[in-house]
Parts: C-alpha cells; structure tokens; sequence
C-alpha cells in the first residue's frame, strides 16, 4: 500500500483507522519505519477528517508541493484516510491515490481477521469487556448500494453493553434488526449476543418474520434461568419494490422520513419484550406491520437512551427534538452515515456527562428500484 503511493512520487505516507467513537482518525504504524507516530487528527476540524465524513478526497498546498487525504473504505464502509504528499495533485494521482483507498480498505478488513493491530489503534482508551463483546457481533456500521444506504452508531462506544444490531442483504432484500437488551455490562451484553445469535440462525435458514420472532423470545427464557428481556425490532425490506415489513418486541416505533420530514412513526402492535413472552405464557400474535416506501423515503431505528437521555431534574431528549433533528439533516441532502453521527453528537452534547443508557441509531435510506 504504500509502496502503491511511493510508486506515485508521494511522500509522508500515512494510514489513519477511524476510533470506535469516530472522534478521531489514529494512524497505524510503519513497520518499516522506526520513528514517531503523525499526531492523531479530529475528524470534525482536520482536513483528513473532512475527507472522511464526505467521503471524497481533501487535499492542501504544502512548502513541498499538494497534501492528499484520500478516504479508506472497506466494501461501503468508511473505516479511515490515507494521507501522502505529492509535487502535484493531477487527475491521474487523485484517481490513483482514490484506487489506493480502496486496496487499503480491502488489505486492512483482510488482516484484521488475523491480527489485533486495527483494532488496538481504534481504541483511544480501554474498551469495557461489554463493549469489546459488542463491537465484535457488529456489522459495517456504513453499507451503500445503488437502491439502500443504511448507517449506525453506538454510545457510549467505549462502555456500551445491552444495545447491538444487525443487518444483510440477501438478493433484493434487506434484513435488519435492533436489538436492546434490559441492563447494563456483560449481562446484558450476553443477552443481546443471544439475540443476534438467534436471529442470523433463523434469517440464515430462510424462516419468516414471525418465526424469528418468536424463537428470539424462547431462546432468551431457555438460556437465561433468571429474569432477561430485550426490546427490539425485525425488518425486511424489499429493495426493488420499497414494500417494507416489520416486527416490534417492545421497543420505540421507528421514524419515517419523506422529503426532509418526519412525517409520522411506524405503527405496529408489539409483543412483550423478548424473553418476557414465554416467561408469562403470553400468546398474543405476532403482528407483521407493512408500509410502502416510496423512493428516498428514510427510516431512523432507535433505542430509548437517545430519548430519554436527561441531565438530572431536566427534560429529556424527547421524540420531538429527535424528529426536527432528523429532518433538518435530512432536508440538507446529507448521507445516512453523517446524519447518525450528527444526532448522536446532539444527543451527547444534550447530556455532556456520561449517559445512563445505550444510544443506538440506525438509519436506513431506500432510493428507489434499481436501473439493472
């Protein structure tokens, strides 16, 4: 990889992996190099973080020539920058330093299944046990294709424990699912890790909504003697016809976005919380909800450490300051992924202390059929 730049006349070659918290960009070290690591850059108020919350390359005049800041991007996931130095910024180099990116991207999720490295220089300070559970059963927190765009974010990311979710995409659909399991640190952290454990084995064998439902909430009271539960949500989305079809355990109703607003919350009946069904012999039905999306329609899944998020004696976050959030990012025609990151800011900046609860948001983005 950075023999690639070097080939290209680039010097001060620099790797940058994204932390957990997506705050700040740590570079990787040279094994080749026996010399001080560059200093870590913010994303919010660096050059190389503008190129990775846009997305595109970033670059500045130098005393020796340009400085390119291309984004790292594994798959549709952003996961850092690759930072070089250049006599001149051409076409060519920019679309061969974009090139370099992507190889950078596919090298780094090749061998992190293999070595610790990546993940030890995203973490800016030790990550709980729970958390370390949890970050491991995530999928790409940024995933992109020409029909859908989804995006996620966890907090607090160093300390989260109950909160997870989940998605694939299996031809034309899309499957999702939240989870938010009741408690705080390995206990919930194990129940939810029951929970995707359950609902990929069931996705996997092909089983309907309501039948993953359903075992998710048998799987929680067989293998927890005590008393466990987790609230949460089931999704299909069909990616050609925007019909979408979900299940409700409990937990917030989801949001829905249409032209910059939020127009209205997704209304369907819920169940108990997951492990509280069979636990108290309830047999009500599990109801499958349906909506029709229509292209460019957004969907925001949350947990209610966003909501309910308060200093002490104040108000809380509220459903109606999330909403107008929501769609004032929305109506500004930015990605999921940035949109996610902006609400989760705001939550926090609402409640700068630590937070009583895991904050999940989850956005999903249907543009419409595909042209193929």
């Amino acid at each position: 990889m950075r023999r690639g730049a070097v080939a290209l006349g680039a010097t001060d070659v620099v790797v940058y992996v994204v932390d957990f918290a997506q705050e700040t960009l740590e570079p990787l070290p040279d094994r080749g190099v026996h010399a001080d690591l560059p200093q870590s850059e913010p994303v919010a108020t660096s050059m190389a973080g503008r190129a990775f919350s846009s997305g595109t390359t970033a670059i500045a005049p130098r005393d020796t020539g340009v400085r390119v800041w291309v984004p790292i991007v594994e798959g549709s996931d952003r996961t850092g920058v690759l930072g070089f130095t250049v006599p001149e910024a051409t076409d060519d180099v920019l679309a061969a330093g974009e090139e370099l990116g992507l190889l950078a991207g596919h090298l780094i999720a090749t061998h992190a299944r293999t070595t610790d490295l990546y993940n030890l220089r995203r973490r800016r300070r030790s990550l709980s046990l729970a958390a370390s559970m949890q970050w491991d059963l995530l999928p790409p927190l940024v995933f992109r294709t020409p029909t859908i765009a989804v995006a996620g974010v966890l907090e607090p990311a160093y300390d989260v424990g109950g909160d997870c979710f989940d998605y694939a995409l299996n031809g034309q659909v899309l499957s999702l699912g939240i989870f938010d399991a009741v408690g705080h640190g390995v206990e919930s952290s194990l129940v939810a890790t029951l929970g995707i454990g359950s609902y990929r084995h069931d996705r996997r064998e092909g089983r309907s909504l309501e039948v993953i439902h359903t075992n998710l909430d048998k799987a929680i009271v067989e293998h927890f003697p005590t008393l466990a539960f987790a609230t949460g949500q089931l999704v299909e989305l069909d990616t050609e016809s925007g019909t979408l079809r979900w299940t409700n355990a409990g937990h917030p109703a989801p949001m829905l976005i249409r032209r910059g607003q939020v127009v209205g919350e997704l209304v369907c009946p819920p169940t108990l919380a997951w492990g509280l069904g069979a636990s108290f012999e309830a047999t009500a039905p599990v109801t499958v909800a349906s909506e029709a999306l229509e292209p460019g329609d957004s969907l925001l899944f949350y947990t209610d450490g966003v909501t309910e998020a308060h200093v002490p004696g104040g108000e809380a976050f509220g459903t109606e300051r999330l909403a107008d959030l929501a769609g004032r990012h929305t109506s500004d025609q930015q990605e999921p992924a940035e949109i996610v990151r902006h609400l989760v800011a705001a939550v926090l900046d609402f409640k700068p202390d630590r937070l009583d609860d895991d904050a999940t948001l989850v956005m999903v983005r249907w543009d419409g059929p595909g042209t193929a």
